[in-house]
Parts: structure tokens; sequence; C-alpha cells
């Protein structure tokens, strides 16, 4: 079944494009289109896409700040976050609402297919370096919760924190890609996650793993 993308953009001719790059896709299929955040949470429901392209600036609200709610109506999208900016403050926010990953506007054509097969596939959708930057920030932040993991799954999460990517992480340690997808889906259930990065930053934030 091909992966499925809703785009929530309200810049018709970007969302254009992209509708057409990814819909000539043949393992990618873009199953709506939303202008503002009312739609998006209309179409998160009824479309059930695999995967959300949402821009950060909506006429009526913040992408980030929906991003909660989006993913309350439907757990199972993983949500990219396309933003012209770098800033910390947006990208720490995005992940901590539990935002799959990034995706840059002014990017290029082959970054877009990538980024929403990776995210489908439940990859950590950003830079090393801008990982490697966020790391202490996620940090500052205090977390009351308590989770137990196993000494498997901390080894795993200690890797996705160095930014290795699941066939990286399974090479390494000599297992699977399977049992590494697994061990991931098992973490993030743990601590309420809604993708790895947001696993990541809950497991610094309890000190289950280092910057």
């Amino acid at each position: 079944m091909p992966t499925r993308v809703l785009l929530v953009d309200d810049h018709a001719v970007l969302a254009e494009s992209l509708s057409l790059l990814l819909g000539s896709q043949s393992d990618l299929e873009v199953v709506g289109t939303a202008r503002t955040l009312a739609d998006a949470r209309r179409l998160v429901e009824t479309s059930r896409p695999d995967v959300v392209l949402l821009d950060v600036a909506l006429p009526d609200g913040d992408g980030i700040a929906e991003i909660p709610a989006l993913l309350e109506r439907h757990p199972g999208a993983r949500v990219v976050v396309l933003t012209g900016t770098t800033s910390d403050r947006v990208l720490v926010g995005a992940v901590e609402a539990g935002a799959a990953g990034f995706l840059s506007k002014s990017g290029g054509v082959r970054r877009v297919v990538d980024t929403v097969r990776a995210a489908a596939a439940d990859e950590a959708v950003l830079p090393e370096a801008t990982l490697e930057r966020l790391r202490p920030l996620m940090r500052q932040r205090a977390d009351e919760r308590h989770v137990r993991l196993t000494e498997r799954e901390v080894e795993v999460l200690q890797l996705v924190a160095e930014g290795l990517t699941n066939a990286a992480i399974a090479e390494r340690l000599v297992v699977s890609l399977h049992t590494v997808r697994n061990h991931v889906a098992r973490i993030s259930r743990k601590l309420g996650a809604h993708s790895k990065l947001e696993a990541l930053s809950i497991a610094l934030r309890q000190g289950l793993v280092t910057p």
C-alpha cells in the first residue's frame, strides 16, 4: 500500500507543487490538501494519513501548537513540520509536541520525497547536526515522569540520540531491522511518544540517555 500523505499549507503554489511531486511517486499518495488547521483536523480524521506535512503558520493558528490535537485524532500519523526557520525554539517546540521531524522549504525536490518516506518508516527526520544542537536544549525542561526501560531499549535510544537510523542501529547491534523497529515501537509506547524524536526528547528530559 502506498504511503498516504496529507498536505497542510495555505500557500497554494507550494501545496500544488508538493502534491504533484509526491503524487508522481508510485509508493506515495496525496490524500488531501488543507489550507487551514480546521481543515487539517477534519482531513486527519477522514483520510487517515500516514504522514502529515504541516506548515508552521496557518491563517487560523500555529501549526506546532496544533500537533497534539492532530495526533489525538489520528495517533498513527507522523507529522513533519514544513519550516523556513531553524530557530531552536521552533524546532524544540515541534519535537516536544510530537513531530517526527522537519522539512526545510528551501530544500531540494529529492529531499521532500526522502523525508516523507523516512517519516513513514518512523525515522527521525532532521539533519544529524541539528539533532546534535537540539539534544542539550531538550534536557533543559524537567520531566517528573519515570519510565522503566530495559537495558537493550536504553541502548537503542542512546544510538538514536547519536543520530543513527534504524538500519544503522541494526548493523551496530547485529540484529534485524525488524527487531530495531519493534524496540523503537515499544519505547515510544512506554514513553507515550508519537515519534522517535519525541521519544528521544522525553528520554533526555528523564535522564534515560545522555546528550
